[in-house]
């Protein structure tokens, strides 16, 4: 199983991580990330789409429950976030196999609300904060050999 932590302790190392970790799980393209409100979800996912060039302005999709973003490349990139789902149907009903399954990265804030539809393969984040303001990130591949 591929797995690690890091220790984060300011927005300027994220990126770095973020770099790592993708370098890590080559191959896979949806990321779940767990954690508390305001542990740094959106955060960190700005750090991954600036790793791969996303020339787009990030933010959270709260509202719309999906944003697409384009990198330099014309590649899509996704970005869902699941905190006000109420019902499962309204995940079928924003088209979200077709995303899951298009081969692009796709990055999913609050995936614990839709944990039935995630793919049978994913890259788990968690991020926890510490009192002191620094974050824990861990990373592993979920798979169904797990």
């Amino acid at each position: 199983m591929i797995k690690g932590d890091f220790f984060a302790k300011d927005v300027e190392s994220l990126p770095g991580i973020a770099k790592s970790i993708l370098e890590a799980t080559k191959g896979l393209n949806v990321f779940a990330f767990y954690g508390k409100m305001g542990a740094g979800k959106t955060t960190f996912i700005k750090a991954f789409c600036k790793t791969l060039d996303v020339i787009d302005e990030v933010n959270s999709p709260t509202f719309s429950i999906i944003n697409e973003y384009f990198t330099s490349s014309d590649d899509s990139i996704y970005h869902f976030d699941f905190y006000r789902i109420k019902k499962i149907e309204e995940v079928f009903d924003i088209g979200y196999e077709e995303y899951i399954y298009s081969n692009n990265y796709c990055f999913l804030e609050w995936p614990e609300l839709i944990t039935e539809l995630l793919p049978p393969s994913f890259v788990y984040i968690s991020i926890e904060e510490s009192g002191d303001g620094e974050r824990k990130i861990s990373y592993e591949i979920r798979s169904p050999e797990d």
